[in-house]
């Protein structure tokens, strides 16, 4: 007797990578620090923070929203600032005086080293190169914020616990001769 069953040729199971694989493992840790490192690198080339991101790798979408603020009165930018001198005067372009302290990191920004202490500094204290200005927490590690000059702290442009982005200006110093 003769079979009508007909077979089908017997295939290697396809290869996947072992869930406990180690190398595996590490080559997935790799991708994912190349996609965390890419996206920061990305999002440090904004100018400001997106309302939205989404880095799609193969299968795999991340997705990162942010609250959308409205700007606040009192930042401060690179650009020229016009300025009204009287009523109905055509308005002046006028450059920030004194050296801007710049944000080292997008957090927030503090005043004084803990809740209830006085300031590192307050509008008109003698600052040297070095000194600690405030501090910016970005995700519970705490950045201090240094003076590069000698000079008198001539301007604060943020509020106590207020969020910053990278390279926001934070205090104006007049620059003065070091003794």
């Amino acid at each position: 007797m003769t079979s009508d069953t007909t077979r089908a040729p017997h295939r290697a199971p396809e290869e996947t990578p072992d869930d406990h694989d180690p190398r595996a493992m590490r080559d997935v840790q790799a991708a994912l620090e190349l996609v965390r490192s890419s996206t920061l690198e990305l999002l440090t080339g904004f100018g400001r923070t997106p309302s939205a991101l989404r880095v799609r790798a193969g299968g795999v979408t991340v997705e990162a929203e942010w609250p959308v603020e409205p700007a606040t009165v009192h930042a401060v930018t690179d650009a020229p600032v016009a300025v009204a001198t009287a009523r109905g005067a055509t308005p002046v372009a006028v450059e920030p005086d004194g050296h801007q302290v710049r944000s080292p990191a997008v957090g927030i920004l503090f005043h004084a080293p803990s809740p209830g202490a006085p300031p590192f500094v307050s509008v008109g204290d003698t600052v040297t190169p070095g000194q600690q200005l405030a501090i910016v927490e970005v995700m519970k590690l705490m950045i201090p914020v240094e003076s590069t000059v000698h000079g008198t702290v001539s301007a604060v442009l943020h509020d106590n616990g207020e969020p910053v982005e990278y390279d926001d200006p934070l205090f104006l110093i007049t620059v003065t001769e070091s003794s």
